[in-house]
């Protein structure tokens, strides 16, 4: 009996999931527990593994696919069982890699050279069956240089391609050896703007996928990476970021430390303490823990501190949930456990979302100041520097030096103004100058 396999739910919060890779083909068999395929939530990696032993049937969508939940992706079972009930209705189902002998030749697609008197006007669609035809002359030409006449939009008569039409499109392009010409309308490569042939002819080493810049190796953008460049222009379109900075004396911060370690307790970082002081100043402050949402703001009761954390696959910001209930120690913990989790891939989606507020580092990478981008609907992130040696003049006068830490608050203008967010900024810098570590007072206390 034919069995469909779902895409699962990945966490409360994941409502689709894109399909990265298949690692099987229709025909292969299979076991239960078998990798099928690679899947990514916008912030994590998983395998989908079948839930059936045959042989796969189908492959209901293809590489790349941004699939719903608890859609079907693939059916097992046995060769010609019927599977049409298991179809979903918006699916593009995944093609084999491997054409048949009989399918027709790939068409090569070939783009316009860069813009040029000669070629501004040359439009390019892809082909129809709705085409006003192509002279013979026209058709000679484009064959001879690897290119599908019909991808060209023509100027004669009833929209007819001619060989004007032709020559305004190859205007400035390389000739094509035998070999490239084959490339060109087998594999659909292009040839390069001057080849590394006689008087520049195109070799069959220079063909390149379509699309390719001189001397770039060229990637689609996707997965991960396609995920958070659409949330940072979303971002930064949605939202009225404001970035204020400060620094902060590190003389105390560093004492703290030290003397927790000559105490005997758990060693905390920088990061823990700047972490845990965000919290305390939230707790006074909390107009900054919150979010915009467009007609309203919610002021969260609790912080729910989002960290961000460098992985191989990209950023990743784990969300602490309830960290204003935790002492320093149960934070420090936390935050380490969550940032390994990332990096090795572990992390369930759902502790990826509902933060209220971003705390992000790169003074580790020798930054000094940055602007963080808001981790929408939040309002509020907190970008943190590298060391820097500064002059601080003392009660009576004297200038000496001191390591200040960097700090960037970035908010959303549209929830809070200016002043609000510089007063938060101005407490956490008292509060790490003077009582890091400890339950926040204010300073006229």
């Amino acid at each position: 009996m034919a069995t469909p396999i779902i895409m699962p739910r990945q966490g409360q919060s994941v409502e689709s999931c894109i399909l990265t890779e298949w690692k099987v083909n229709p025909g292969d068999e299979v076991a239960e527990g078998d990798v099928l395929a690679v899947i990514e939530t916008d912030k994590a990696s998983f395998d989908l593994e079948s839930t059936a032993s045959g042989t796969i049937l189908e492959l209901f969508w293809e590489a790349d696919d941004d699939v719903p939940v608890l859609a079907n992706v693939a059916v097992v079972g046995e060769e010609g069982e019927d599977i049409s009930e298991f179809r979903p209705a918006d699916s593009s189902p995944a093609q084999p890699e491997a054409p048949s002998a009989s399918a027709a030749p790939a068409v090569a697609s070939v783009d316009a050279p860069p813009s040029t008197a000669s070629t501004s006007s040359v439009e390019i669609s892809p082909p129809s069956s709705t085409s006003s035809g192509v002279s013979p002359r026209a058709r000679k030409l484009a064959s001879a240089r690897g290119l599908d006449a019909e991808i060209i939009i023509g100027s004669g008569p009833g929209g007819r391609v001619i060989e004007r039409d032709v020559e305004a499109f190859l205007a400035g392009r390389p000739s094509l050896s035998a070999s490239a010409r084959v490339r060109a309308l087998e594999d659909g490569l292009e040839p390069p703007l001057r080849g590394s042939g006689l008087a520049g002819m195109a070799l069959a080493g220079d063909m390149r996928v379509p699309g390719s810049i001189e001397g770039a190796e060229t990637e689609p953008v996707k997965g991960i990476r396609k995920v958070i460049a659409e949330r940072m222009m979303q971002s930064l379109q949605s939202t009225a970021q404001l970035t204020l900075h400060s620094s902060f004396d590190l003389t105390v911060a560093q004492a703290y430390r030290k003397q927790r370690l000559e105490d005997g307790k758990a060693k905390v970082s920088l990061n823990d303490l700047i972490a845990h002081a965000i919290i305390e100043c939230l707790k006074v402050h909390p107009e900054m823990n919150a979010h915009f949402l467009g007609d309203r703001i919610a002021v969260f009761e609790k912080v729910h501190l989002g960290v961000a954390v460098d992985t191989p696959r990209g950023l990743l910001v784990p969300v602490i949930r309830d960290s204003s209930d935790m002492s320093i120690e149960g934070l420090s913990s936390e935050i380490k456990k969550l940032a390994s989790a990332c990096r090795e891939g572990t992390i369930p989606p759902d502790d990826l979302a509902g933060g209220s507020f971003t705390l992000t580092n790169l003074g580790m990478l020798g930054v000094e100041t940055f602007t963080p981008v808001l981790n929408a609907p939040e309002i509020a992130i907190l970008g943190v520097g590298g060391i820097v040696l500064k002059p601080k003049r003392s009660a009576s006068g004297e200038v000496t030096y001191a390591d200040y830490l960097p700090l960037s608050l970035t908010i959303d203008h549209q929830a809070i103004d200016g002043a609000p967010a510089a007063r938060f900024l101005q407490s956490l810098v008292f509060y790490l100058e003077t009582n890091p570590g400890q339950p926040f007072s204010q300073p006229n206390e």
